[in-house]
């Protein structure tokens, strides 16, 4: 989908992503963190990455959920999603 006055894929409006306090075994925190630490992502990210993948298995993941958010701050307009283009 684009937007036809800018010719740039058009975005979803941005929604507030919603806060959840979890209680873990202080273990099961300690293993959840270095695989996500293999992965390179945080804590929160593979969280949310494994119960994002669990649901989808399970056949209950929504239609209108997006993706999970990229890492980062958002591109600049006109800017490659990747960031800018350095030549060697």
């Amino acid at each position: 989908m684009t937007d036809p006055a800018e010719g740039a894929p058009a975005r979803r409006p941005q929604q507030q992503r919603k806060q959840v306090l979890l209680r873990l075994d202080p273990l099961v925190y300690e293993a959840l963190a270095r695989w996500a630490g293999d992965e390179l992502r945080s804590a929160n990210a593979q969280i949310e990455f494994l119960l994002r993948r669990a649901l989808a298995e399970s056949g209950r993941l929504p239609g209108g959920a997006g993706p999970i958010p990229g890492r980062g701050r958002p591109p600049v307009s006109g800017e490659p999603p990747d960031g800018p283009v350095s030549e060697p």
